[in-house]
């Protein structure tokens, strides 16, 4: 069963490398989305997914014997929350500047520095401000 969720990984790493590529700022949040995904599925590999027991320990025991680690599953369950946190701010931040710009092109959302050939990247002889040395 692990090569097969070895395989789903590097399909999601794949996916999320592809999307985060992308031009479009919504596909970019989605490559995001999949990328933590794909760090989930990875720590859950990581956890000893093999055996039906639960992480319980029997009266008389110190330690789990033969069980799935249950530390994985709480920091994947932590990530979940974290991500879906996160996704929901990054959604909000890409409304208000889909709003304000009125695109959702990574290419034209250039305000902090905007190409050579745009009307505000040239400037006016009113907003040159030339200071003359102090003597």
């Amino acid at each position: 069963m692990e090569p097969v969720f070895a395989l789903a990984f590097g399909v999601l790493i794949a996916v999320a490398a592809y999307l985060i590529l992308s031009r479009n700022v919504l596909r970019v949040v989605l490559g995001l989305l999949v990328l933590s995904n794909a760090a989930n599925l990875s720590i859950f590999i990581a956890g000893r997914m093999g055996t039906g027991v639960p992480p319980l320990v029997a009266a008389g025991e110190t330690t789990i014997a033969a069980s799935a680690n249950p530390l994985p599953q709480a920091l994947i369950l932590t990530a979940i929350v974290i991500s879906f946190s996160l996704a929901a701010f990054t959604m909000v931040l890409f409304e208000s500047a889909h709003r304000q710009l009125g695109t959702v092109d990574t290419q034209e959302m250039r305000v902090a520095e905007p190409l050579d050939d745009s009307p505000r990247a040239r400037p006016t002889s009113s907003a040159i401000a030339v200071k003359e040395p102090a003597v």
